[in-house]
C-alpha cells in the first residue's frame, strides 16, 4: 500500500483552567493543567496511522522536551516522522486558557520551529511525496510550504487534500491543486462569503469553490456530519455516533485522517465519507486530540453496527 504523506505542524498544547483570566501583573490559582500533543498536521497523522494508514509526517521541531513529546506520540501511533531538527528555534507550543464557568477559551500559539516549515522542506521530501497515494496539508505552517507540497503531489498524480485551517485567503491557483478541500463552516464562509448554517447553504458554498477550480469539496458540519460535492454529484453524510460527546476538539483532524486512509485504500467516496465520520464519531467520545484517535478495529466495529 502506498503511504499517506502529511505536511504540517506539531505544537505542545498546554491547557490551563481557572475561574478567570488574570489581570496584567496579577497571579491567580488555576484549577487544572494538561500538557499534550497538538497541531493539526500531527493530529491528522496520528488519526491516519491509528486508522490503518502507513503515514509519513513532514515538519520541524526544536531539540527540547516538547520535541520528545512529539516523537513519543508518533511512536505510539506508528507515524513515520520526516523531521527537520531546527536548532535555531524551539518546538512550538500553545497556551490554552479555559474559563471554568463557560468553557470559553483564549489561546496564544508560538509556532517556533513549525513556523519555519518552508517550500524547501517540501522540496527536500519531493520523492516521498511523489511516492504517496494521498498527500495532505493544512494552513498552520506558511502557505508557501503547503502550496509547494501540493504542486509536487499534483504533478506526480498523487491525490491531494487541503484542510484550509485556520481560515485564510487562498488564491485560485492553490485551490486548483486540490483534489479535495475539507473546510469547516467557518473556513467555508471565509473562502466564499457564504454563511453555512444548513445543508442548502453548504451546497451553495461548495458550488462556489468548485467554480474556483477545486476538484471536490467536503464541508465538515459538526453535529450535522459532512457535505460532499463534486461536478457530478452531491452527498450528505450524517454523523455516525459512537456514544455521548465528551470533547469535539480534534474531530475535524480525526475526519481528515480517516478520510485520507479510506482514499488511500481505494474506497469509493461514499465509503470514504463514512469511514471519516466514524473516525470522528469515536474521537469526540474521548478527551484530547491525538490521544482520542481510534484504532482501525474500533472504526470497523462502529461501521459494522446496523
Amino acid at each position: 500500500m502506498k503511504p499517506i504523506v502529511i505536511l504540517g505542524i506539531f505544537v505542545a498544547d498546554t491547557s490551563y483552567r481557572a475561574e478567570r483570566l488574570p489581570k496584567m501583573g496579577e497571579t491567580i490559582l488555576g484549577t487544572s493543567f494538561v500538557l499534550g500533543p497538538g497541531g493539526k498536521g500531527s493530529n491528522q497523522s496520528v488519526a491516519a496511522a491509528m486508522a490503518g494508514g502507513r503515514v509519513h509526517f513532514i515538519s520541524r521541531l526544536g531539540r527540547d522536551a516538547f520535541a520528545d513529546i512529539a516523537h513519543a506520540t508518533w511512536a505510539r501511533a506508528g507515524v513515520h516522522p520526516e523531521i527537520i531538527e531546527d536548532l535555531d528555534s524551539y518546538t512550538g507550543a500553545a497556551l490554552i486558557f479555559i474559563e471554568n464557568a463557560t468553557g470559553n477559551n483564549a489561546i496564544i500559539v508560538a509556532n517556533g520551529a513549525a513556523g519555519r516549515v518552508s517550500a524547501a522542506d517540501a522540496e527536500a521530501n519531493a520523492d516521498l511525496i511523489r511516492s504517496a497515494a494521498v498527500f495532505v496539508t493544512q494552513l498552520e505552517q506558511p502557505i508557501a510550504a503547503a502550496k509547494r507540497g501540493l504542486e509536487i503531489a499534483r504533478a506526480a498524480g498523487v491525490t491531494t487534500i487541503l484542510n484550509p485551517a485556520p481560515a485564510a485567503t487562498l488564491d485560485d491557483d492553490i485551490l486548483a491543486l486540490c483534489d479535495y478541500l475539507t473546510p469547516n463552516e467557518t473556513e467555508t464562509e471565509a473562502l466564499t462569503g457564504v454563511p453555512v448554517t444548513s445543508v442548502a447553504e453548504a451546497d451553495l458554498a461548495a458550488a462556489a469553490l468548485l467554480a474556483r477550480g477545486v476538484g471536490a469539496v467536503v464541508i465538515t458540519l459538526g453535529e450535522n456530519g459532512v457535505y460532499y460535492k463534486d461536478r457530478f454529484r452531491a452527498l450528505h453524510q450524517p454523523v455516525i455516533s459512537a456514544g455521548a460527546v465528551v470533547e469535539t476538539t480534534g474531530a475535524g483532524d480525526a475526519f481528515n485522517g480517516g478520510f485520507a486512509v479510506a482514499l488511500s485504500e481505494g474506497q469509493d467516496i461514499a465509503a470514504a465519507l463514512r469511514f471519516g465520520c466514524a473516525t470522528a464519531g469515536i474521537s469526540v467520545t474521548r478527551p484530547g486530540t491525538a490521544p482520542s484517535m481510534p484504532s482501525r478495529a474500533e472504526i470497523e466495529a462502529l461501521l459494522a453496527k446496523p
